[in-house]
Formats: structure tokens, C-alpha cells, sequence
């Protein structure tokens, strides 16, 4: 009888492994057919379920000289940087250092809020909040993307014409005041806008008393073990790290350009897959933030179908956006280079990785979902 059972485990087990290896060289076919599509030069992919036990770590592609890419380089995470800065927030809150409901006329300079919201002839600059900032409900429009009021570039564009710049953050927002119009009153509406989040940053530094990329460093990076994680064009990874891995917009290589300075808090957060679940994993188990904290940070308000924004994190509910898609849902936040972090609690698992494309940004939602469809087999 005892053999019986012996043999039995044994061969459960050996089902179990097949299974798993099953899912492991599906995932990396799923991967290897995104990496084939046309101008993605280099990708990276990290799959984590303690749960299922997956952990699955890819890296494929080239830099512009040839030379091929590692999980260890790491890779340039765009937006999903807001999580850091609002998590950063977070904390200061969790510190009783301020409140998502304070206004933010109680940190910021009467020079930073001058002429900042002006809109039908109002000014709301002073009934901004904190939580506004987070939940993209200001009002203010977005440096970045929006169009100027005298059709001259917006920055996005002169990332290009002007790629050896370095933009502070207080350029930034002066470039919003001077060329840029509100869209509607704070708390009326939803509008995605890094010109927020470069608030928020400058809100972090008065607050905290430390440069905004030493207070990530000191109270995130470091407590965590993201030894190499970084923040581009203003600090150094905790251990020596690997070269950045190239971004593409189209054709055209950029990750050398100090335009890039732009990001600053709403995304300028350097990382390694592996160092980004770390990341996840301690947010969504409570070992950064108090459970009611998190939980704030979880209050949805609808952003596109089938998307959600809380404080600097996004619901992706999938067959919202597509009834062809399971019915599944993620939170996390992407970003504009084709990076992604995100955990789907229905299957416990934890997603990451990029493909460092602007123009495959699209792809990250059905590549993630084509994975998950994996993991639920």
C-alpha cells in the first residue's frame, strides 16, 4: 500500500513538472513572437507566481551595436515611475507628514502656484489637492502630450528637437502655465497629465527634506534590495549595474537623449524586471504602506473602457476592453516605452518586463493577457 501511494505522488508529480515546463516554453513562445514583430530591438519579461510556482525571466534582443541583452541590463520603466512617486506620497502620509486631502498651496512655493490653474477667468491654483495630483483630476493639462495654445511643439516633441536639454522640474511647470490652458475645474473631470505628477515630486522634496530621487533611493530602492534601480540622469543603482538597455521610437534610438530629464517623477525610474516585482510584491503585501493606505490608493475612477486610475496605479479589467479577452484583471501601471508592471490577483500573479518600443505600447495589453490565458491553464 505504501508503494502504492509512493508511486502515485510520484506520478503526480512528475504531471505536475510537465505542466509547469508546458507553461514555460508557451510563455517564452508568446514572448519570442512579440520580439519577431517589426522594430522591436529588444524586450525583456518576467513572470512571478509564488502561488503557481512560476518564475520565469527573459531577455532577447540587441543593442545598437550589436551586443545582446541580459536580464541583468536594466531598462527604462517610463510611467510605471508614477507608482513610485505616488507610493512616496504614501509613505509621507503613513508618517503623518501630510494628507491625500490636504491642498497642495501647503507645500508648494506662491511662484509654483502662480497663474498654475486659471480657468473661465477662476483661479482653482489654490483648491488643488494632493489627492488630485494622484488621481489625475486636477485639471491641468499635460506638458508632455497636450497642444500648446500658439501651436509651437509641446515637449514631447522636443525630447527631439532639443535632445541635449535638461528640463527641471520647475521648466516644466512654467511650460505648462505659459503654453498651456486648463482643461476643466479640480475634481470635475479625469485627465492623464505628468505635469501632476512633477508637482507631486516637488511636494516629496519639501515635504521630505531629501532630493526626490534620494528619498525613492532611501525609502524604497534600499529597503527593498532593488540594487539596480535607479533614477535616470540623476542617480546612481545601489550596486554596480549593467547598461541601460536601448529604447526605440520607431527606428530611431534615444536612450542617450538628457531630453529624457523630462520624466523626472512621472517616470524616470531606471530598473530591472526583477527588481520591479520586488517592488510590487512588498506594495500589494503591506510592506510598504499601511493596509489602509493601499487601499486608498485602490479607489477607481474610470479612465477609458475597461480602464481604472486609482493614485498612481491602474486597473486593467480585460474583457472590458475586449470580450475576446479572459475575465481577468490587473493592477499596476505601463508605461509609454512599452513597459509594464502589473499583479493579477485572480491568478496570483505578477507581470513585468518591456519591450521598448513606443510604438508597440498597444502590444503590452495583449501580450500580458496572452500570458495570463498561460498561467490559468
Amino acid at each position: 500500500m505504501k508503494n502504492l501511494v509512493l508511486i502515485l505522488a510520484i506520478l503526480l508529480n512528475s504531471v505536475l513538472l510537465t505542466a509547469q515546463e508546458n507553461i514555460e516554453v508557451n510563455i517564452t513562445n508568446i514572448f519570442n513572437k512579440e520580439l519577431a514583430r517589426n522594430q522591436i530591438h529588444n524586450a525583456f519579461l518576467k513572470v512571478y507566481s509564488a502561488s503557481k510556482n512560476l518564475n520565469i525571466d527573459l531577455a532577447k534582443g540587441n543593442f545598437v551595436n550589436g551586443v545582446s541583452v541580459s536580464k541583468k541590463n536594466p531598462f527604462y520603466t517610463a510611467s510605471i515611475g508614477k507608482t513610485f512617486t505616488a507610493t512616496s506620497i504614501a509613505i509621507l502620509k503613513d508618517k503623518n507628514k501630510l494628507s491625500f486631502k490636504d491642498k497642495i498651496s501647503k507645500f508648494l512655493s506662491a511662484d509654483i502656484l502662480s497663474k498654475l490653474h486659471i480657468l473661465g477667468g477662476k483661479d482653482y491654483s489654490n483648491e488643488i489637492t494632493i489627492e488630485n495630483l494622484l488621481q489625475h483630476t486636477s485639471g491641468l493639462p499635460d506638458y508632455f502630450e497636450d497642444a500648446t495654445i500658439d501651436g509651437s511643439p509641446n515637449i514631447i516633441n522636443q525630447l527631439f528637437l532639443k535632445p541635449d536639454k535638461i528640463w527641471t522640474p520647475i521648466e516644466c511647470i512654467q511650460f505648462t502655465k505659459q503654453k498651456m490652458k486648463p482643461l476643466f475645474a479640480p475634481g470635475k473631470g479625469y485627465h492623464y497629465t505628468d505635469t501632476e505628477y512633477v508637482l507631486l515630486g516637488l511636494i516629496i522634496e519639501k515635504v521630505s527634506g531629501m532630493e526626490f530621487h534620494n528619498f525613492i533611493k532611501q525609502n524604497i530602492f534600499k529597503p527593498l534590495h532593488m540594487n539596480h534601480s535607479y533614477f535616470n540622469l540623476k542617480s546612481e543603482s545601489i550596486k554596480t549595474t549593467n547598461k541601460m538597455a536601448d529604447i526605440y521610437v520607431g527606428d530611431a534610438e534615444i536612450s542617450g537623449f538628457k531630453s529624457l530629464s523630462a520624466d523626472w517623477a512621472g517616470g524616470g525610474v531606471v530598473s530591472t524586471a526583477l527588481d520591479l516585482i520586488a517592488f510590487q510584491k512588498a506594495l500589494f503585501n503591506n510592506k510598504i504602506l499601511e493596509p489602509e493606505t493601499l487601499k486608498s490608493m485602490q479607489k477607481w475612477i474610470a479612465e477609458t473602457q475597461g480602464m481604472y486610475y486609482g493614485f498612481g496605479l491602474r486597473k486593467i479589467v480585460l474583457h472590458e476592453l475586449s470580450p475576446q479577452l479572459p475575465k481577468l484583471e490587473l493592477i499596476g501601471h505601463s508605461g509609454s516605452t512599452g513597459s509594464f508592471l502589473y499583479y493579477c490577483p485572480n491568478l496570483d500573479v505578477y507581470l513585468s518586463g518591456t519591450l521598448n518600443q513606443v510604438e508597440a505600447v498597444q502590444n503590452t495589453i495583449k501580450l500580458m493577457a496572452n500570458i495570463l490565458e498561460e498561467t490559468s491553464k
